[in-house]
């Protein structure tokens, strides 16, 4: 059996493509119709309420009977550390002055849970056919209630140490997520981001190290780029900024502004917007904080730049929001989810492994 037989066996889907779930720019819309396209739709629960993700598991169901993704994180909360909270607020100062922002007033920002026995015993009412993680994995008791109703596993892996951990600890399929990817690094053993290599270069290295099938993420826009990947030996691919500008994606009007314009060629790697190094469009903080700032840890860092971010937002300005992109936006068509789906079905016909 082939590596993309395996994988697609694995997920139970027509096509061997991942919808990469992106938190905040799409719901439960986007992953039916990439599911029902014959991928693997997804959806990013990091940012939910339980509630919510009861709501949005609930509406998937009524959209599909295909198999679909319920992503999570697995970082360890931070311990606040008042002094580095009071360093990050002072080198937002001079931009707090400037929108009449009182730092004093401003509450704690929107989090992101880790996850958790109480979602463990909600997902169970669901069962749904695959969960992926970012930041490692849950704790093994987690993980086998997970299994425990079936479910496979997914965990992303920015080097071959992190890939060979995942495989080890439980992970059926690992995605390979490069340097290019936008959003969050999946990275969980290191903080070194010296280590993390380009989707092409650690693809090989991992499909070489590892027993379980790799996908390929990061960089990959188009047909071609779907080619390019298999043909290096992947078992299938997970795209995300391509499906940016889709009709079902939810993201602001300013974000597909920036996405469509010849900002999109510059991204970096920062933890202004969360704490986390994550990968976005270059904009005015990013330029003159410096990509790497002294922001808390992830995810503390939100609740100081929330204000300012909604200040410029109500505005018509980007300049401190978080405009996630990978460092391949060429592959952004405002078009249906389900067009883009097939778009990028394209290059898996040329490879047959």
């Amino acid at each position: 059996m082939t590596t993309t037989s395996t994988l697609l066996q694995l997920l139970g889907t027509e096509l061997p493509l991942i919808q990469a779930p992106m938190a905040g720019v799409q719901g439960s819309a986007m992953a039916i119709a990439a599911s029902n396209a014959g991928a693997l739709g997804s959806l990013p629960c990091a940012m939910l309420s339980n509630d919510a993700i009861r709501t949005e598991v609930a509406a998937i169901r009524a959209g599909t009977t295909k198999p679909y993704n319920l992503n999570f994180f697995c970082h360890q909360p931070p311990v606040p550390s008042a002094e580095r909270e009071a360093t990050w607020r002072a080198a937002l100062g001079p931009y707090y002055a400037e929108f009449g922002i009182d730092p004093a007033g401003i509450a704690a920002g929107p989090g992101r849970n880790p996850f958790s026995a109480e979602i463990a015993e909600l997902l169970a009412e669901f069962r749904p056919p695959v969960v992926s993680f970012h930041f490692g994995l849950p704790s093994a008791e987690l993980l086998a209630r997970v299994k425990g109703w079936g479910a496979k596993v997914l965990a992303s892996a920015t080097t071959v140490e992190e890939g060979r951990w995942l495989a080890a600890n439980g992970a059926d399929a690992v995605i390979a997520q490069g340097l290019e990817a936008g959003g969050h690094r999946g990275h969980f053993l290191s903080h070194d981001l010296t280590a993390q290599l380009g989707t092409f270069a650690l693809l090989p290295q991992l499909t070489q190290t590892l027993r379980v099938p790799v996908i390929a993420a990061g960089g990959i826009a188009d047909a071609q780029g779907v080619a390019a990947a298999m043909a290096l030996g992947a078992a299938g691919v997970q795209v995300g900024t391509a499906y940016l500008l889709a009709n079902e994606a939810t993201t602001s009007a300013m974000h597909r502004g920036a996405l469509k314009s010849e900002a999109a060629r510059h991204t970096a790697l920062t933890n202004l917007f969360t704490g986390r190094p994550a990968r976005g469009i270059v904009n005015r903080v990013i330029r003159e904080l410096g990509p790497i700032g002294p922001a808390p840890e992830f995810p503390l860092a939100t609740s100081a730049i929330a204000p300012l971010r909604a200040k410029a937002e109500a505005q018509g300005s980007g300049d401190f929001s978080p405009l996630w992109s990978g460092q391949n936006a060429s592959g952004c068509r405002e078009l249906p989810t389900a067009d883009i789906t097939r778009s990028l079905a394209e290059g898996f016909k040329a490879s047959v492994r």
